[in-house]
């Protein structure tokens, strides 16, 4: 599963680089599993599972060429983008969730490949916006979703591929 995600994935980019600059791919995930020992943290890091999952994202990745990585200022985020960002030698720029609007000017406006890290809450939605589709909110316990928006001009394509990885 991993190897096809991987051969879409460079697939996806090799467009990228004949349609030129205003041709690109937002990529989206949620953050991965978090810590749930406490209920009362609202700000949990990622758990043993979540660390192994951040890892592995960072190898799906590894073939794609990001300008690009955004993160919510929480800890859970910004631990799932770490890996990603060491690997691609990016720094992680923070935006609000609570700003979707904010967040999807500046990818409109940058027109770069771009990963983008978030919430159950959030990620479909930005995904869906990008895409001008609705779309649900992400299941607290789902994971494993990783959207790819590629966008051409005025027009837009959305995909939803699964991770193979599971804890």
């Amino acid at each position: 599963m991993i190897v096809k995600l991987l051969v879409f994935l460079m697939a996806m980019l090799v467009s990228v680089s004949v349609l030129g600059d205003d041709f690109y791919s937002v990529y989206l995930i949620r953050h991965a599993e978090k810590d749930l020992s406490n209920p009362e943290n609202k700000d949990p890091h990622l758990s043993a599972c979540g660390i192994e999952r951040a890892q592995r994202l960072a190898d799906i990745f590894e073939d794609v060429t990001l300008q690009a990585l955004y993160s919510s200022d929480y800890i859970r985020t910004r631990d799932t983008a770490a890996p990603i960002a060491m690997s691609k030698n990016l720094t992680v720029d923070i935006y609000n969730p609570a700003k979707l609007d904010e967040l999807l000017r500046r990818l409109r406006t940058a027109k770069q490949n771009a990963l983008i890290v978030g919430h159950s809450d959030t990620t479909s939605v930005l995904a869906g916006l990008l895409a001008d589709v609705k779309l649900t909110d992400i299941d607290n316990l789902e994971y494993d979703r990783l959207y790819q928006v590629v966008i051409a001009g005025d027009n837009s394509t959305l995909q939803l591929l699964h991770q193979a990885f599971r804890c």
